[in-house]
């Protein structure tokens, strides 16, 4: 199982732009995909964006389409989250997580880092 820690969040205003990182330890980083997921305050988790192995499979919500790019570089065990033109909305939790398949349940989760947008 990949160990999986988030760095990069912060505060910024409408239109900043942030970018997240999520470095992968213990296993085979490449194996897996890797997802980023937010929680806002008082809402669920919701998904944001994932990225297959090799980085030729990515998805978004609609609501970060345009915005943000997800990428990898599996040298680094590494994955990032760029996210331009920021939201107040925006604002949350940003969690990685690690399945080995797009349609899995993660089985690896980090601590998350915090991101908080103001206008």
């Amino acid at each position: 199982q990949v160990q999986l820690v988030e760095s990069g969040g912060g505060l910024a205003q409408a239109g900043d732009s942030l970018r997240l990182s999520c470095v992968g330890s213990g296993s085979t980083f490449d194996s897996y995909v890797i997802f980023w997921f937010r929680q806002a305050p008082g809402k669920e988790r919701e998904f944001v964006a994932d990225i297959n192995w090799s980085g030729g499979y990515i998805s978004y919500s609609d609501s970060v389409k345009g915005r943000f790019a997800i990428s990898r570089d599996n040298a680094k065990s590494t994955a990032y989250l760029h996210m331009d033109v920021l939201k107040p909305e925006d604002t949350g939790i940003y969690y990685c997580a690690a399945a080995l398949t797009p349609q899995a349940t993660p089985e690896s989760w980090g601590q998350g880092t915090q991101v908080t947008v103001s206008s």
